[in-house]
C-alpha cells in the first residue's frame, strides 16, 4: 500500500514539479539564458517561442524572471519554515518536558500567537524588522511558530509517558539523556510532517507580502512582485498575472500533496 502511494501519479508529478523549482532556484541559467532585470525593445509582447512568458512594462523576459524568482521564493520559504521549525520546537520541548509554570506561560504565549491572523503578524514584525526578502522570511517563520510549539508540547508529553522511558530512567539515565536520546527522536516525525506542509504555506505568505511591497525590493525577480508590477495591466496583458500565478500555484499545490503522503506515512 505504500509503494502504491509513493508511485501515485500525483505523487510523481509534484515531486518532479517541486525538483524543476528547486534546480531553477538553484542553477537559473540551466533554465533561462535571458537576463531577468534588462529590457528588450519591445514592452508588453505576448507569450512567443523567442519569449515564452512575453515581456513585462519595460521590456523585461518575464519567463527568466520568474525562473530567476524561484530562488528568492524558495529560499525565502526554507528560512521561515526553519524558523518556525527550531523556535517552536524548543518551545515546545521545554514546556511538556518541564510542564508547571513555565509550561502555562509557554501555552499561554501560544495561544495569544494563534488568535493574531497570520498575515496581521507578520506585516507588524516587518514593521519593526524593516522591509527585505530576509525580513519577510522571519516574519512569516515567526506566525508558525505557535503551531509547532502546540504540536511539539503534545508530541513531547504523550512519548514521556510511555514505558521506555521510565525504562531509560530506571537504566540510570539522566532527564538531559532521556530528553535528547529518547523523547526528542521520538517525537519529531509528526513536526517534521508538519514543516513539509508550511513550506508551501510559506511560498504562498511571502508571494503575498512581496505583493503588497513588503518583501524583495524591485527591480528584483521575487514571483510576488512579479505579479504586483503587472496587476496595472491586467486588462490587456493577462499574462503578466497569469503566468507567474500558475507557477506559485504549481509549487503550492505540489509542496501540499507532498506533505501529505509523509503525514499519512508517518
Amino acid at each position: 500500500m505504500t509503494k502504491q502511494k509513493l508511485l501515485a501519479p500525483t505523487t510523481v508529478i509534484s515531486a518532479i514539479i517541486l525538483a524543476i523549482a528547486f534546480l531553477a532556484a538553484l542553477f537559473p541559467g540551466l533554465f533561462s539564458n535571458s537576463d531577468p532585470y534588462a529590457g528588450t525593445d519591445v514592452a508588453l509582447l505576448s507569450p512567443s517561442s523567442q519569449h515564452w512568458f512575453g515581456t513585462d512594462a519595460i521590456g523585461r523576459d518575464l519567463y527568466a524572471r520568474v525562473v530567476y524568482g524561484a530562488r528568492q521564493s524558495l529560499l525565502g520559504a526554507l528560512i521561515a519554515v526553519a524558523v518556525g521549525l527550531v523556535v517552536g520546537t524548543v518551545l515546545g520541548l521545554v514546556a511538556g518536558s518541564l510542564r508547571g509554570w513555565v509550561d502555562v506561560v509557554i501555552m499561554r504565549v501560544v495561544d495569544v500567537l494563534l488568535s493574531i491572523p497570520g498575515i496581521l503578524l507578520s506585516l507588524s514584525i516587518i514593521i519593526v524588522l524593516g522591509f527585505g526578502s530576509l525580513q519577510a522570511a522571519v516574519a512569516v517563520g515567526a506566525t508558525s511558530i505557535a503551531t509547532f510549539a502546540r504540536l511539539a508540547r503534545s508530541r513531547v508529553i504523550s512519548v514521556a509517558g510511555a514505558e521506555y522511558i521510565e525504562a531509560a530512567y530506571g537504566s540510570g539515565a539522566t532527564p538531559a539523556q532521556v530528553m535528547f536520546r529518547h523523547i526528542l527522536p521520538n517525537s519529531l516525525t509528526p513536526v517534521i510532517a508538519l514543516a513539509t506542509l508550511q513550506f508551501g504555506s510559506a511560498i504562498l505568505q511571502l508571494s503575498i507580502l512581496g505583493f503588497l511591497g513588503y518583501g524583495a525590493p524591485a527591480p528584483t525577480p521575487e514571483w510576488g512582485l512579479i505579479i504586483a508590477e503587472g496587476r496595472d495591466f491586467m486588462a490587456t496583458a493577462w499574462w503578466l498575472i497569469i503566468l507567474p500565478g500558475l507557477a506559485i500555484v504549481a509549487v503550492v499545490v505540489s509542496a501540499n500533496r507532498l506533505s501529505q503522503n509523509f503525514r499519512a506515512e508517518a
